[in-house]
């Protein structure tokens, strides 16, 4: 099981990011305006670079949601592929079968 800090940070940066996400992408869509002058566009480099960096999607770390590992995640359920394997032996995961041929 992973730390219940590093679990804890990772919801915290899960929260800033969902309240920050319009305002960063709005900054964003303004960088990539070509037409603006030179000085308007780093003012605008100064926005987003003021910016918590927490609230950048790229530092979220997808984590199982039983566990807290964050490695080996399956996004369809959210899950790591031990508790996976544990759910679906025991039969617990709807529509998930061992394979057998």
């Amino acid at each position: 099981m992973a730390k219940k800090s590093a679990i804890q940070k990772n919801m915290n940066r899960k929260n800033l990011i969902e309240r920050l996400h319009k305002k960063r992408l709005s900054i964003k869509k303004l960088l990539k305006n070509k037409e603006m002058s030179f000085e308007e566009r780093i003012k605008t480099q100064i926005k987003i670079d003021s910016m918590p960096r927490n609230s950048s999607k790229i530092r979220f770390r997808n984590r199982c949601f039983l566990s807290g590992r964050p490695r080996g995640i399956y996004s369809k359920f959210n899950l790591s592929r031990i508790a996976i394997r544990d759910l679906a032996g025991k039969g617990q995961i709807p529509g998930l079968t061992k394979a057998s041929w």
